[in-house]
């Protein structure tokens, strides 16, 4: 756990910060290489890079507002909501804030919104890849307690010191990569528009359930065993769901 990479007096770059920034580039770089086959210039797919990133960011730090609010930043000032240098994201958030933000520049710049999509999809997985490695170096994200082989320990000062828990950000990381390299697979081999981004609101939703089992640091459960990122889940796999039996099929396409 080194949370900090490097500080130059009063700027500091913590490796969370690197690993999201470097999240985002693997994710444009191989979705501009992605984007040929569907006629989109590397510069289109590149171009929509600030959008993603604003979206995510806005997205992430409201679902967290909204998620800690009483916990965190109520009877504080307002101005404590956009502080986001001190730490406080949420994936799903950035998720759906990425979306909408794909959503407003497809309709702005004239582009096939479920073609860009599915460009877009299989990257997602690559930068959660990446985003989980700087999660484990912040310390955030941790696991249950537990006595197995890998259980890992954090150092002194960490809220699950002294005790080993479950590498739920090596867990995510790898289910990610593994995810990845199967949504890239099946892209080449897509049916209908859409069905690459719908497939990956399914399973991820699926996977994220599935390492959610193993999460220790929520401070409280809905129905005393549901976290919230299930309960999210919930509703993006439904969303997936709908999208893959709705989207139309080439025959059913004009032209």
């Amino acid at each position: 756990m080194h949370p900090v990479l490097v500080s130059f007096g009063q700027l500091t770059i913590t490796w969370y910060g690197l690993m999201v920034a470097l999240g985002f580039l693997a994710g444009l770089w191989t979705a501009s290489r992605r984007g040929l086959r569907e006629g989109f210039a590397a510069e289109k797919i590149l171009d929509i890079g600030p959008w993603l990133i604003g979206g995510a960011i806005i997205g992430a730090r409201t679902l967290y507002v909204i998620s800690y609010w009483h916990e965190q930043f109520a009877g504080k000032p307002l101005t404590e909501i956009f502080m986001v240098w001190k730490g406080g994201l949420v994936y799903y958030g950035g998720l759906i804030g990425s979306s909408l933000a794909t959503i407003l520049y497809a309709r702005l710049k004239k582009v096939q919104l479920w073609k860009l999509a599915d460009v877009l999809a299989p990257s997602v997985a690559l930068g959660s890849v990446f985003g989980r490695i700087g999660c484990l170096m912040n310390g955030c994200c941790y696991g249950r307690t537990c006595d197995l082989p890998w259980a890992i320990h954090f150092p002194p000062g960490h809220q699950s010191y002294p005790n080993g828990v479950h590498p739920t950000q090596i867990y995510d990381s790898s289910l990610n990569l593994l995810f990845y390299f199967f949504l890239a697979w099946l892209y080449r081999r897509k049916k209908f528009d859409g069905q690459i981004f719908a497939t990956l609101l399914v399973g991820y939703a699926l996977l994220r359930s599935f390492v959610e089992l193993f999460r220790g640091d929520y401070p409280q459960y809905y129905f005393g065993m549901i976290t919230p990122a299930q309960l999210v889940s919930a509703g993006i796999l439904i969303t997936g769901l709908i999208l893959m039996f709705l989207l139309p099929r080439p025959a059913q396409q004009p032209g």
